[in-house]
């Protein structure tokens, strides 16, 4: 659940407008922005007014809640990023993927276009040993 009590599940990328996603990326990297803060970080920097209605609607759809500083309005995300990131990967795996871990990362892995790091291939083998730990305990 987020602050206005929408679901995490019910919270995914490919139901905003591109410039949905645009503004949320934004409100994720900085936390926390006003109307001319956000604009200024759009490409194309669309019009004030524009931004300001479009954060109207993601306020209404429950992404993104404002507090009052002065004469701004200053806005913030309503879900984590983390919680955005788990939801949207969810749904790609189980959209592309047949709900699949291993073919998604399979995917990663063959298609990256580059060639992976020592670490990053230290990494992901770290997460997996802890993967088949955590199932031996269960």
């Amino acid at each position: 659940m987020n602050k206005s009590g929408i679901p995490m599940e019910k919270f995914l990328y490919t139901d905003l407008s591109r410039r949905e996603r645009q503004i949320m990326d934004v409100l994720f990297r900085l936390k926390k922005a006003a109307v001319s803060e956000i604009v200024q970080q759009l490409p194309d920097r669309p019009p004030y007014n524009s931004v300001r209605v479009l954060l109207s609607i993601l306020e209404d759809k429950g992404h993104v809640s404002h507090e009052k500083e002065g004469q701004r309005y200053i806005y913030s995300p309503t879900h984590s990023e983390e919680g955005v990131k788990r939801s949207a990967l969810k749904h790609l795996v189980s959209t592309f993927f047949e709900g699949s871990a291993s073919k998604a990362m399979t995917t990663l892995l063959n298609d990256s276009g580059r060639e992976l790091s020592d670490e990053e291939l230290n990494t992901l083998a770290e997460w997996i040993e802890k993967a088949r730990k955590g199932r031996a305990h269960e």
